[in-house]
């Protein structure tokens, strides 16, 4: 990293797919924060459980205002981490999922929960959930990477494969530029396969010239 990044606190945030305790110690050597995703264990259903209502705080979403419906609470102390460095914090999110969305077994009491652990200090748990969960935008990019040909590789040749991926990083910068530059409304947030269908000719289309 450049030296003006080392000047200034760096976070590393990851699911919980990617969450590890080497992970976690690596980052501990290297000076880094993190806020990795941890799963709803038994452990913590329990601990869930046994929360009164006023521990529970409003969630706050990506505008730093409170979000209607969803809430965090603190479960350090309540839920025992070990092999995590010292300081991890555990920090859960409740929500009320939108009408007619499934729950799952690990859903409690109506609600959706999602945890994650940090080894962040500051107080205000509201904002470092918030601050976590903005590692899916990054997601959404891969995503979009994937849809815009990264998800295939059709050759067998490595040189060929990486010329594919090049053109492929190529076209997904051009279609989040057009989307940042030129387009609005839904249209800025949609995904390629919606674009290809709206803004552009479909396959076989007659068009006059």
């Amino acid at each position: 990293l450049p030296q003006s990044a080392l000047d200034r606190e760096i976070l590393a945030r990851s699911d919980s797919a990617g969450a590890s305790h080497d992970l976690a110690d690596a980052c501990r050597e290297c000076d880094v924060r993190f806020s990795f995703g941890y799963q709803l264990t038994e452990p913590v259903r329990e601990a869930l459980l046994t929360l009164e209502e006023s521990a529970w705080a409003p969630a706050l979403g990506q505008d730093g205002q409170e979000r209607e419906g969803a809430w965090v609470t603190e479960l350090t102390g309540r839920v025992n981490l070990p092999d995590w460095p010292d300081g991890t914090r555990l920090i859960c999110r409740r929500e009320r999922p939108h009408p007619g969305a499934q729950l799952s077994f690990t859903d409690l009491d109506g609600h959706r929960f999602q945890c994650l652990i940090t080894d962040q200090a500051d107080e205000d748990i509201a904002a470092l959930e918030a601050t976590h969960r903005q590692h899916a935008q990054v997601e959404d990019r891969i995503k979009t990477l994937k849809a815009t040909g990264a998800s295939h590789l059709p050759f067998h040749a490595f040189e060929a494969n990486a010329a594919w991926l090049e053109l492929a990083l190529a076209a997904h910068d051009m279609t989040i530029w057009t989307q940042l530059l030129t387009l609005d409304g839904e249209h800025q947030l949609s995904e390629p396969k919606r674009l290809r269908y709206r803004n552009a000719d479909p396959a076989g289309m007659p068009t006059l010239v």
